[in-house]
């Protein structure tokens, strides 16, 4: 009997065609989500009978969807994040949680340093106006001499770091667990949250959604930034009170903005954040390359095969 497992990932069958061809050849059957956006328990309700593993996307898995999912082993989380995965219940239910950690973190640097550039140049505004026929010789500013404040330090962040070290700018980090070995190599300064936050030209999130850092960037916290600087967020909605974050750009506290990511996501068309002008926003897309797809498709792919065949797989949580 084949292996009944769940992909609540978007684009698979079209972007990871040699994950989805490894699993089939290991007898497996693929049930993809037809939404193109995260499941509901309803949606997942509906498909989970006999399911013995999840490709999971940024649905909700916690006990009310373990209680129906008897026959399922393993969660192979496409992606870092698993503040959408109860972990620990998981483990209760017998339920393995492996994660693709680094699989994406070059794609999302990459992008972080497009949104910073974009940001300060105005690049997509600019972009809209000028193929509507206007001449917007917009002002903006250069990164060069700046200090950008990595609020965060792990892969990603580490990688942004060594990205942004031709552009001759200063960058200073917080860490929870700081890596002092990477930081010197890198030649970042790794200083306290709130230094981090008032010294930075350039604040980008690298920080995990968790309880402690839900909403680190509020109305207080903008008001110890620097008067002009920006904030990049490539992370987590969660970390950002939208509200606040609306406020200090309509004020000019911050000059600019750019956000990947939201507190509710899909974001619905009437979010404050997109009447903003001076604010870069993409669907949560930094880590959407192919190069991503293919290498994290693999990685759950071997997850699952590893949890089907009684070895422990990568990434386990």
């Amino acid at each position: 009997m084949a292996h009944k497992i769940l992909v609540t990932a978007t684009n698979y069958s079209q972007l990871c065609s040699s994950a989805k061809a490894l699993l089939e050849e290991n007898g497996c059957e693929i049930i993809e989500s037809p939404f193109g956006r995260p499941m509901t328990y309803d949606e997942i309700k509906e498909r989970i009978d006999g399911v013995e593993a999840v490709v999971a996307g940024v649905d909700d898995w916690n006990e009310e969807v373990f209680k129906i999912a008897p026959d399922l082993k393993v969660i192979s989380r496409f992606g870092v994040g698993v503040d959408n995965i109860d972990v620990e219940t998981a483990r209760k239910y017998g339920v393995k949680v492996t994660n693709a950690a680094g699989g994406n973190s070059n794609a999302v640097a990459e992008l972080t340093i497009g949104l910073i550039i974009g940001a300060m140049r105005h690049v997509p505004q600019l972009h809209v106006t000028t193929r509507e026929g206007a001449w917007d010789r917009f002002v903006g500013d250069e990164i060069i001499n700046r200090t950008v404040g990595l609020l965060g330090f792990g892969n990603i962040a580490r990688l942004i770091a060594k990205k942004l070290q031709g552009f001759d700018v200063k960058v200073i980090a917080y860490d929870k667990y700081p890596n002092m070995e990477a930081a010197k190599a890198l030649n970042v300064s790794m200083v306290e949250a709130d230094e981090v936050v008032s010294s930075a030209d350039v604040l980008c999130m690298m920080l995990p959604s968790l309880p402690e850092t839900h909403h680190f960037m509020n109305a207080e916290t903008f008001g110890k930034m620097k008067d002009g600087a920006y904030l990049i967020n490539t992370a987590r909605g969660a970390l950002v009170d939208e509200k606040a974050l609306a406020e200090a750009l309509t004020s000019g506290k911050l000059r600019a903005a750019a956000i990947d990511v939201y507190e509710k996501e899909p974001s619905s068309p009437d979010n404050p954040l997109f009447s903003i002008s001076n604010i870069v926003t993409t669907p949560h897309t930094a880590a959407e390359t192919y190069e991503t797809y293919h290498g994290v498709g693999l990685l759950t792919a071997n997850a699952i095969l590893d949890v089907f065949a009684g070895r422990e797989p990568k990434n386990l949580l």
